[in-house]
């Protein structure tokens, strides 16, 4: 198709992706944001998002002039052909999924949209958004489409410009086709559906992951308990094909801006048309417990009482690649750590500042300075590559407790340390003396 004119409200995560992305696939963007502050740093190249490749393309596009960043979305939908809303829907009262900043939006530009303007939700958003922005528009002429993003930090860019597939929902076919064809040159399946259909399709794929890492998580379990080792478990049945090997890493427990909010928010979602959806709700216990597991394996790498423990910590993001601490399983745990007296000294290559309850340091060897307990609670590469004969130097106990199964154990038995994995058989360091103080 020829090139588009988009506007895409929202900077966020999603949106500046999508923007950014879209630019480079020839169309031309025009993204908005309340935040003036923010507009005038995107325009000027400045990206506050950490995440791969994402710089270049907004790069790209400025030079190229096909992406441009204002204030206000009345005055730049006037002339659109398309509208994504990329505003949050955070988890509002009760898991239902808060739709007050889409809400504003329409009531904004409803008006103004040229006939014919495709109003796409890009946001995630409950089954039957899409026919309450049709009633809150009140116009025939202007087309309402569900098109759900499948973005994971750390690959936003990579699987927006690679998608395993594209979904398309609106009760008006044609204008589904449309916004299918944006994506033309990326050689994907696309999914051409019912509103109300891929409106479900976002809350029934990230809520199934869920459910997967709650499992993984509670085979993780059993096999302390029975002494198997999960790396093997998991290798045996990644070859199903059927199963797959991906989303079969145990650890802390998921979270992050998504995973939290969806499962909530399909509960719901499932309760408005009364079916106890029990299978997710038990995803969302395991979860909540595998983290006070966590916590139970740490004390009692301590010694059985965290009251007045030092702990090293190592990762705070939600998952390696990103700053983003929405959620996240290792700030989560981290917390609970320090409400039960421990004292925490924390690193993570892409967060810094301040953190309530613990010291944030910018060197991860400081982290185990005097430390009773060393902790991996985000799966970055670069702790794999730490000299861990100096950690051990460091501590003044020796254990590491690694909650992504990350180190190579050999590595940190070496050094004289213990190691401590998920659902994997501890490993036991010889004695050594003490370490400095």
């Amino acid at each position: 198709m020829t090139a588009a004119r988009i506007v895409v409200v929202g900077t966020g995560y999603v949106g500046l992706t999508t923007g950014a992305c879209l630019a480079s696939l020839g169309h031309r963007v025009t993204c908005v944001d309340v935040d003036a502050g923010k507009v005038a740093r995107l325009s000027a190249g400045r990206v506050d998002i950490l995440e791969p490749g994402l710089s270049e393309l907004v790069d790209r596009g400025l030079t190229s002039g096909r992406l441009t960043f204002v204030v206000g979305a009345r005055e730049a939908v006037r002339e659109a052909e398309g509208v994504f809303l990329c505003v949050p829907t955070p988890m509002g009262a009760g898991g239902s999924a808060d739709l007050r900043a889409v809400e504003a939006v329409v009531a904004e530009v409803g008006d103004v949209l040229p006939a014919g303007c495709a109003v796409i939700t890009k946001s995630t958003v409950p089954v039957g958004t899409s026919r309450r922005i049709r009633a809150m528009l009140g116009r025939v002429d202007v087309p309402v489409v569900s098109n759900p993003e499948f973005l994971r930090e750390g690959t936003a860019v990579a699987d927006f410009l690679g998608p395993d597939r594209i979904v398309v929902g609106s009760d008006d076919l044609e204008a589904a086709r449309w916004v299918g064809d944006l994506y033309a040159d990326l050689s994907a399946p696309t999914v051409v559906a019912d509103a109300a259909s891929a409106e479900l399709v976002k809350y029934a794929a990230n809520c199934f992951l869920a459910m997967k890492l709650s499992y993984v998580n509670a085979i993780a379990e059993l096999c302390e308990r029975l002494g198997a080792d999960i790396s093997l478990v998991t290798a045996g049945m990644g070859y199903d094909r059927r199963i797959g090997r991906s989303f079969l890493k145990p650890g802390p427990g998921w979270g992050g801006s998504c995973l939290p909010k969806d499962t909530s928010a399909l509960l719901k979602i499932a309760e408005s048309v009364d079916y106890d959806f029990q299978m997710l709700s038990s995803a969302i216990d395991e979860n909540l417990a595998q983290r006070d597991r966590i916590v139970a394996k740490i004390a009692r790498a301590v010694g059985g009482t965290l009251a007045g423990a030092r702990i090293g910590v190592l990762g705070l993001a939600f998952k390696a690649g990103t700053n983003d601490l929405r959620d996240s399983p290792a700030l989560a745990v981290s917390s609970v750590l320090c409400a039960l007296g421990a004292e925490l000294t924390a690193y993570d290559p892409a967060v810094g500042g301040e953190i309530a309850g613990m010291t944030v340091v910018d060197d991860p060897y400081q982290i185990a300075k005097a430390a009773d307990a060393v902790v991996v609670l985000t799966e970055w590469n670069e702790f794999k590559r730490l000299d861990w004969s100096y950690m051990a130097e460091l501590m003044h106990g020796d254990t590491v407790v690694d909650t992504r199964n990350l180190l190579d154990p050999r590595a940190v038995l070496d050094a004289g340390l213990s190691w401590q994995g998920i659902g994997r058989p501890l490993k036991r360091a010889p004695l050594r003396q003490g370490a400095l103080s």
